[in-house]
């Protein structure tokens, strides 16, 4: 039994077969079958310059690893040195990461829309690149071209060809969104019944803001001009769309457009919008209960501000009158949790075409719950913060804007320097701790608040959807942490707007694995284990693996890869990741 490389001459082009020769015993005659289908040399050359040498060398080794014993013996030099500048090591965990960048079809989007284009650069083996580099590896795009020998691939381009390629991404991006989408929905099933939003900001570290890169809000309060982008994701948690605001736009002003837009690209019919405080404002409200012009009457579950309700609403959240346990049974003495809802009518400030402001009445489900273990959570974070706005006092020199946030709010009279941020004492007052405040904060820890257009609804699957926010509030940690979002190591827009669909499109696929898996690991323990999963050149085209653990293989058992070799023959490699291409 043997290999042979097929050349066929077809209307279309040359076409590359590879066909096992064998002999067939009760016939006593040579024959021929299948082995794999390479393609059209036109289409093999954007990722081997010779297509048929190449895959002549490939047969060349197969049938001489036919004809090898699988045991071999191999003499070592205890004295060998390394050659200089030597890079021997190489992960595989990326096929992985590439089993689903194909299954989305990734490979095909790209080529085809840079089909017309004049590019001397390959820009689908750059996204590759790039999407593998930012899960594995998240940093800048020139420490992603630096990694490009860690991988089994044929990167052909350099540096500058990234940066180029940047601004095309940036012009394609809603179509790779779009495209992404459909593909999710064809092939894993999409569920937008339910749809989260969420805001976050990321930073740049600049001395001016320009046109997109304001000033704003930070999420964690630095003084640098900032990006805000909104993502929203489906029922399953899985990205479905984000968009870009500048940085001083408010959390509640990016809401609309984002909403908006996933209504007209994707058709989702009725949604139920969840998110946190962030989102929540009267001309959201009136937007989703169908007070725009295309009267779409959709649902929400939104967060509520207890502590910025009124009084009387305050009493309600305080009164123990009504409250059960999760079950609807009346609390025993030593509860941890407790729950009651009622449907209110609610009057709310909407904003009108002409700026001006009108008073309207809507019907609303209030689901209040506390709980002890955020009761003791709330307690440990406003002790922390009490002791630095003591710190804060008694040293104010020692602080400034944005290293007092949190605790300003229990200081009376503190101020700050418009131009340095920094504090100082108004003639005649001085700092002085608010302890009226921080008893009154006491009261409501461990409550939560949400409302919602669903007046049917449980109280407890109220509750469990708002819940499910917890997923992309992990997304965003993702993108923040493990995927390294910030701070964006590029300035001008359009390749700050590629740079996140390079992490959106990471995220995706992210998600997806989580998916595949049932869910069973985080994105850190998913990354970690395909960066571990990597070999080294023990002998000529023979490399040894070192890693092997229970998440590798649920993973590899999952996607069809055998992780468990502690040795594979390049071929075997190369085999695999053909393999995970398809």
């Amino acid at each position: 039994m043997s290999y042979r490389l097929d050349i066929r001459n077809q209307k279309k082009g040359t076409y590359l077969v590879i066909e096992e020769k064998y002999r067939d015993k009760e016939k006593k005659q040579a024959r021929t079958k299948h082995h794999k289908t390479l393609g059209y040399v036109h289409d093999l050359q954007k990722e081997f310059p010779d297509p048929i040498a190449h895959f002549n060398e490939v047969v060349a080794q197969m049938n001489t690893e036919k004809k090898e014993n699988k045991k071999l013996t191999l003499e070592i030099d205890l004295n060998e040195k390394l050659p200089e500048e030597s890079h021997a090591r190489y992960n595989m965990g990326y096929a992985v990461i590439m089993k689903i960048y194909h299954e989305l079809e990734l490979d095909r989007f790209f080529n085809n829309k840079a089909r017309h284009e004049a590019f001397k650069y390959n820009t689908n083996s750059i996204m590759t690149l790039l999407t593998i580099a930012r899960i594995l590896h998240p940093s800048s795009k020139k420490r992603a071209y630096e990694y490009k020998d860690m991988f089994f691939e044929r990167f052909d381009f350099e540096l500058h060809d990234i940066y180029r390629a940047l601004s095309y991404f940036s012009k394609i991006s809603l179509e790779c969104q779009q495209f992404i989408s459909d593909q999710i929905h064809a092939k894993f099933g999409r569920n937008t019944t339910l749809m989260y939003f969420d805001v976050t900001n990321f930073h740049f570290e600049i001395d001016k803001p320009d046109d997109m890169r304001k000033y704003g809000k930070e999420k964690n309060n630095r003084p640098d001009p900032i990006v805000q982008m909104a993502l929203a994701m489906d029922a399953d948690g899985i990205p479905l769309y984000y968009k870009l605001f500048p940085g001083n736009t408010h959390d509640t002003k990016t809401f609309i457009p984002a909403f908006k837009d996933v209504c007209v690209r994707f058709a989702p019919g009725r949604v139920i919008a969840v998110a946190d405080m962030g989102c929540t404002s009267s001309d959201n409200i009136f937007f989703l209960k169908g007070g725009d012009r295309d009267k779409r009457v959709n649902g929400y579950v939104f967060s509520f501000s207890i502590r910025k309700g009124s009084e009387k609403f305050k009493e309600y959240v305080l009164d123990d009158d009504g409250y059960t346990d999760e079950n609807g049974k009346t609390l025993k003495k030593d509860f941890d949790y407790k729950v009651k809802s009622r449907i209110e009518v609610r009057e709310i400030q909407v904003t009108m075409k002409n700026g001006s402001k009108k008073s309207m009445l809507i019907d609303e489900k209030q689901v209040v719950y506390w709980s002890e273990k955020y009761a003791r959570k709330a307690r440990a974070e406003r002790e922390e913060t009490i002791k630095k706005a003591l710190d804060i006092i008694a040293n104010p020199k020692n602080h400034n804007k944005s290293t007092a946030h949190g605790a300003a709010a229990y200081i009376k009279n503190i101020a700050f320097d418009k131009k340095t941020g920094e504090i100082y004492e108004k003639p005649g007052k001085m700092l002085i701790y608010d302890e009226e405040k921080a008893a009154e904060d006491a009261k409501y820890d461990g409550y939560y608040c949400l409302i919602t257009s669903e007046l049917e609804m449980h109280q407890q699957r109220v509750i469990e959807i708002y819940r499910g926010l917890s997923d992309i509030e992990d997304n965003f940690k993702v993108s923040k942490s493990d995927l390294d979002i910030r701070p964006v190591h590029v300035s001008r827009e359009d390749r700050i707007n590629a740079h996140v669909l390079t992490c959106f499109i990471s995220l995706v696929i992210l998600r997806l694995v989580q998916k595949k898996t049932n869910y069973k690991f985080t994105p850190e323990q998913i990354i970690n284990c395909l960066n571990n999963i990597s070999c080294s050149l023990e002998h000529t085209n023979l490399y040894i693996f070192d890693y092997r653990s229970n998440i590798s293989d649920y993973i590899g058992k999952t996607f069809g890869i055998d992780f468990s070799n502690k040795r594979l023959r390049l071929s075997e490699i190369k085999n695999i990741l053909a393999t995970s291409k398809k």
